[in-house]
């Protein structure tokens, strides 16, 4: 391996350490519903966005309640302390379709109508706020911002 691509690499991994995330896949949401829930909280402190999710009407935000106490965790996991208020925020999150469950429903004269449904894949990454931590939600193929 060449000299720029070994410290481009370096660089990349030194940037990895600094980021925490969570993956969430196979929820049967529609992708359209879960993003309404994700563009709430997209920016916002991490504690403050579980409190928004807590009292969101919406059926999505538990599941991505459930994705950002992950985040968190796995935080405090790599740090081996507890988060404070005000240390980590969203950075990004992302809602993207990912496999289809397919069926066959019965039709008149014989026939059978396809019909599919879509499972979403997201992501949260969550960073530190000195170093502009930030928390990441991924949605497998697409990420949205």
């Amino acid at each position: 391996m060449g000299a720029r691509k070994r410290i481009a690499a370096e660089q990349r991994k030194e940037a990895k350490k600094e980021q925490y995330f969570a993956k969430l896949q196979n929820v049967p949401t529609s992708p359209r519903k879960m993003r309404l829930v994700a563009d709430m909280i997209r920016g916002m402190e991490a504690y403050r966005a579980l409190g928004v999710l807590k009292y969101s009407n919406k059926m999505a935000s538990v599941k991505v309640e459930k994705l950002l106490r992950s985040a968190i965790a796995n935080w405090e996991e790599k740090n081996e302390r507890k988060a404070e208020n005000g240390e980590l925020y969203i950075t990004s999150i992302s809602v993207d379709s990912a496999t289809m469950l397919k069926r066959m429903r019965p039709a008149p004269q014989g026939r059978g109508i396809s019909r599919s449904q879509t499972f979403k894949p997201r992501n949260i990454v969550c960073r530190y706020k000195n170093r502009k931590t930030k928390l990441i939600a991924k949605w497998d193929k697409k990420q949205i911002r």
